[in-house]
């Protein structure tokens, strides 16, 4: 149990009966009056040093839901004590400078993490990673701003000396390695999953195939052709690696409405797909797609397929996971890169555009505008400027102890 703020120290007083040390875990026996709530590990930051960059008290209680109770009660009848907020805690840390905007979606995302690659990816937020690479890019802008500055303001002044002749490639070189981080997968592969569209044919085995793969029965399996008319989505994660099946629509000309309703949506679905499953002839298959014969028990495969699978006796599903992780592998980001989210992208796409074309630029008063624009876009990743409308929405997906 957390305790943050100026009566931090007041409330483990009354609790423990005294202040142990500094950031050594002690033993205490907690109180409220004369009745003994818990012996208890009492650990003691003092700010500025200290998860929220204030005071904070921990309490290190035993897990019985009777005790954690009556120990918040006492808390509760301290006066100036309330309750924390959902992500109140990582808010007040982000508000006293502890942490930046884009290490707190990290450990937004860390506590949300349901496979490792999602752990990774959040860790590489938490340990500021991008952080420190947005800090290098506003160093070099604002170094290059001096110098623009610096011609403004001292023109008259013949010891100031134009604009240095390797301005324009430095500024060149600022903008392509923002757009490199553009060109990253996006992080909401790692949290929503590589979507995978299962497509082909009226009963070509597409809805035993997703069963066989995520080992449930998601999908209706008949031998009346058309029995799947809607996406049926399914979430698995193969080697630590999120996926998103999806199960569609047999493609075939149909004067049921209905169904065409499903097919539509099919051929919407594989448009929109991160990796396609193909279990039609293989000529057919869209371009990119991974060709499976799908009735491996059955026989029949005349064209060349890159996989052939049995979902009835499981021929093939095994290797047909390793492909599909291997390749994932190629859309996500790479050991220890970190993606960027919409957020992210949106920022520094608006940082991009702003040092786009400069070269064009005779006034260097523009030139100066544009300067302070993506330095103010690169802010708001960090938090540094423009981000107040976003806060409440950001903290308030953290639980009550973050």
């Amino acid at each position: 149990m957390r305790i943050s703020g100026p009566k931090a120290d007041a409330a483990l007083a009354a609790l423990a009966g005294r202040l142990p040390e500094p950031r050594i875990a002690t033993l205490a026996r907690l109180r409220d009056g004369d009745e003994v709530l818990d012996n208890a590990l009492v650990v003691r930051f003092p700010g500025p040093a200290s998860a929220t960059g204030e005071d904070v008290a921990e309490l290190h209680l035993h897990g019985g839901r009777a005790v954690v109770a009556s120990v918040l009660a006492a808390l509760v009848r301290i006066e100036g004590l309330r309750p924390a907020q959902p992500g109140e805690f990582t808010r007040r840390a982000f508000d006293n400078g502890r942490i930046d905007l884009a290490e707190a979606e990290g450990l937004a995302d860390l506590l949300e993490a349901e496979t490792e690659s999602q752990r990774r990816q959040a860790m590489a937020l938490v340990g500021g990673v991008l952080g420190r690479q947005v800090a290098a890019w506003q160093e070099e802008l604002l170094a290059l701003a001096a110098s623009v500055e610096a011609v403004l303001d001292f023109s008259d002044e013949d010891d100031v000396a134009p604009l240095p002749a390797d301005f324009a490639p430095r500024l060149a070189r600022l903008r392509d390695s923002m757009t490199s981080w553009l060109a990253r997968p996006p992080a909401e592969r790692l949290k929503e999953g590589i979507r995978v569209v299962i497509a082909g044919p009226v009963n070509a085995g597409k809805s035993s195939l997703l069963n066989a793969l995520i080992g449930r029965d998601a999908a209706i399996v008949t031998p009346v052709p058309g029995t799947t008319r809607d996406l049926i989505e399914a979430s698995v994660a193969f080697g630590g690696v999120p996926f998103l099946l999806v199960d569609t629509a047999g493609l075939r000309e149909s004067p049921d409405e209905v169904e065409a309703i499903g097919i539509a949506r099919a051929r919407a679905s594989t448009g929109a797909a991160d990796l396609i499953l193909w279990l039609g002839p293989p000529g057919d298959a869209p371009a990119g797609a991974i060709r499976v014969h799908s009735k491996a028990d059955l026989g029949g495969a005349v064209q060349p397929t890159d996989l052939s699978v049995s979902a009835t006796i499981g021929t093939g599903v095994e290797q047909l996971i390793s492909l599909l992780v291997r390749r994932a592998a190629t859309l996500l980001p790479a050991e220890g890169e970190v993606s960027l989210n919409a957020r992210h992208r949106e920022a520094l796409r608006e940082a991009v555009v702003s040092l786009a074309g400069f070269e064009s630029v005779a006034d260097l008063l523009i030139v100066a505008e544009l300067l302070r624009r993506a330095r103010s876009s690169l802010g708001s990743i960090t938090g540094k400027a423009g981000v107040e409308d976003m806060l409440d929405a950001l903290f308030g997906r953290f639980c009550i102890g973050k």
